[in-house]
């Protein structure tokens, strides 16, 4: 016989989120289950279903703190810098990517990790969070175009259905210059390639030191795009 466990309404919920989290280390996220968390908390599961009514709520619940915790580690990570040490904060931003995603690997894999099959993110509800991680990297590069030390010429030219679509993405998240966000893709795409295989284990075996790897890339990015 299940026997409820008293608890406050916020600690039952940070503990099924908790439990939620656990499970998918252990099991991968595909294999999570309200019923199994019910029964690890001791708690009935309509008493679940009064937090998450089903495990899509939950998935987007976790999906959410993640996003807002990998956001805020960005941000707080050039918050001490000078506004216009351009490479300095393009240079936080890359290692503490990388150090949120060693100290969270399973709110990493949740957010850029494999789908989950079945599941699909409400935009309404997940973009807000996620646009903050990648907003960090694009203010620091819109300072620098304003103060002509982003290097544009090192990009490639924009093809009209690339300018078109950059369009589209500006529409929901204001004005931003379309090289501006052209860019942040491209870099986050490049510090996320190497994280990626690092989490998953999946670095050659003569590739012992990862962060000096990592560290390397990150002084690409910025003798490539941020002038003198």
């Amino acid at each position: 016989m299940i026997r409820p466990v008293r608890t406050t309404p916020i600690d039952l919920s940070a503990r099924i989120k908790e439990t939620a989290c656990r499970q998918m280390a252990e099991q991968g996220a595909s294999a999570l289950s309200l019923r199994a968390i019910a029964r690890e908390l001791g708690i009935t599961a309509p008493a679940i279903y009064n937090y998450f009514p089903n495990r899509d709520a939950l998935v987007t619940a976790l999906i959410v703190d993640a996003f807002t915790s990998f956001g805020e580690s960005l941000q707080v990570s050039i918050e001490s810098l000078g506004s216009t040490d351009f490479g300095g904060r393009l240079s936080a931003l890359g290692m503490a990517y990388r150090q949120w995603s060693i100290d969270h690997p399973e709110q990493y894999q949740l957010i850029f990790g494999t789908p989950i099959p079945g599941y699909h993110a409400p935009a309404e509800v997940t973009q807000p969070a996620a646009t903050r991680g990648l907003g960090a990297l694009i203010s620091v590069l819109t300072a620098a175009l304003a103060h002509g030390k982003l290097r544009l010429g090192r990009s490639g030219q924009l093809t009209p259905q690339l300018k078109k679509l950059l369009k589209s993405w500006k529409s929901d998240r204001g004005e931003i210059d379309s090289r501006v966000l052209y860019l942040s893709i491209v870099i986050s795409s490049r510090v996320h390639g190497l994280v990626s295989l690092e989490i998953g284990g999946q670095y050659p075996p003569f590739v012992i030191g990862a962060g000096e790897l990592y560290q390397c890339e990150i002084q690409n990015l910025i003798n490539e795009y941020i002038g003198d």
